[in-house]
């Protein structure tokens, strides 16, 4: 595995593993009608992913050339996307990406990170030493789906 920042060029294959993680690896705790709502089959228009994509931080995991997930964070330590193959978990990868947004966090000097995650996300997180802050609804296409404030100190 290699660990690389992500482009502009990387926008098609990183909608395509968000949107298959989505739809294939969280039915345990949101239904069909939230899946679609979190990860339509292409990206809102207006929305312009790529540019939201590379925004601050971003890196991505590949083997073989192929992207098998992806982080991106804020310059204040916010952590916006946080995707893994499905295939990929339980394989380090996620750990991997985490531990250089949480390297680039610290070596920026901040005393803290953020995020929203979602119920598998958030047990990820929480091995990573994280803390909720608070369980929330977010509406997307008029679907609310649940996630979790959650922070960790630096």
């Amino acid at each position: 595995m290699k660990l690389r920042p992500l482009t502009t060029a990387d926008a098609d294959a990183c909608y395509a593993l968000f949107y298959r993680t989505v739809r294939g690896g969280t039915g345990a705790f949101y239904t069909i009608d939230q899946q679609e709502a979190w990860a339509p089959d292409a990206p809102r228009a207006g929305d312009d992913w790529p540019a939201h994509l590379t925004q601050g931080f971003a890196i991505c995991a590949t083997k073989h050339d192929r992207i098998v997930g992806f982080f991106t964070m804020g310059a204040d330590g916010h952590i916006d996307f946080a995707y893994v193959a499905l295939e990929e978990m339980g394989k380090g990868t996620a750990t991997a990406l985490y531990e250089m947004c949480e390297y680039t966090a610290r070596a920026a000097g901040l005393t803290g990170m953020t995020t929203e995650a979602s119920h598998l996300a958030r047990r990820f997180f929480t091995k990573q030493g994280w803390v909720t802050d608070a369980r929330q609804t977010v509406i997307r296409d008029g679907v609310g789906i649940d996630n979790f404030r959650m922070f960790k100190l630096l």
